[in-house]
């Protein structure tokens, strides 16, 4: 078995089907961790030829993601979200870089040097953010480029894109260590990059944009929680206007928001309003 797909899942019957169509002719074994679904996800996930387990919510959605990690018996795993679409050229290229050696992973480029460019960017302020990513050695796991249809349309500017997101991996070699929504996957070997896009339709509207922006500042306010940070007024003033401002000015202005028009600017300043809600939501005792 080369190649499994895993999801977890909670009521997305909306996008459930889309997503494994778009893996059906790669997929090797798909399965899917069910977080009790009150809709027709699991229905939908079982006729589409899933394996679907059922699992309790948990509030870091990571925990059931890593459960559906754990089940694959592939050679190697695709984690996907349910809203997220495997587009013909992406599914042509798992099917190749799968049967790869390392050092011919290694000489992949793609065919814009802009690109290329753009992703080493992207991996250095991820692990400046987060600490360096696996270790010199075998190609265990893959960048995978995201572009998110925001409002519609995708989202380029404004600091989105590429957006990656440590997709592929070889079984056994990369886990989820399950403690944070932010968290990056822990990796045993070298990470690369995949050149094709994952298509990404979370927010197709802003009522279900504000929904996501709700469970995500509860999820920033426990983190606040943990780290204790402080009730004081300097705190205050930091996360109501100095961290907004800053944010709100490297999206829409520094990287450009402005030329994704009105959706750019939606975008820059609720990513801003960010900071100031969840510490909002921390200080007044409503943290998970």
């Amino acid at each position: 078995m080369k190649l499994s797909v895993v999801l977890a899942t909670r009521n997305e019957e909306a996008n459930i089907e889309r997503c494994l169509k778009s893996v059906k002719n790669i997929a090797d074994e798909i399965i899917v961790v069910d977080e009790y679904s009150t809709d027709k996800t699991a229905e939908i996930a079982k006729r589409l030829g899933a394996k679907v387990y059922e699992e309790p919510h948990h509030d870091v959605f990571h925990i059931t993601k890593q459960k559906a990690i754990e089940k694959a018996k592939g050679d190697w795993i695709l984690q996907l979200d349910a809203d997220e679409v495997v587009i013909k050229e992406l599914a042509e290229e798992i099917k190749e870089v799968i049967n790869m050696t390392s050092e011919e992973i290694c000489r992949r480029r793609p065919s814009s040097m802009k690109k290329w460019r753009l992703f080493q960017r992207h991996q250095s302020i991820i692990e400046e953010r987060d600490g360096k990513l696996g270790e010199k050695g075998e190609i265990v796991a893959f960048f995978i480029p995201r572009l998110n249809m925001f409002l519609g349309k995708p989202l380029i500017h404004a600091g989105v894109y590429p957006d990656a997101v440590i997709r592929l991996i070889k079984n056994g070699k990369a886990y989820l260590p399950a403690k944070s929504v932010h968290e990056q996957m822990k990796i045993q070997g070298e990470v690369a990059w995949l050149f094709n896009d994952l298509e990404h339709y979370d927010s197709p509207t802003f009522s279900r944009y504000l929904s996501r922006a709700n469970r995500y500042t509860s999820l920033t306010a426990a983190e606040f929680k943990v780290k204790k940070v402080s009730k004081n007024f300097l705190s205050l003033i930091y996360y109501s206007f100095l961290k907004p401002f800053s944010v709100f000015v490297n999206l829409y202005i520094k990287n450009k928001g402005f030329e994704d028009g009105m959706r750019g600017f939606v975008w820059s300043i609720f990513s801003a309003f960010h900071f100031p809600i969840a510490y909002f939501k921390y200080w007044s005792g409503e943290a998970l």
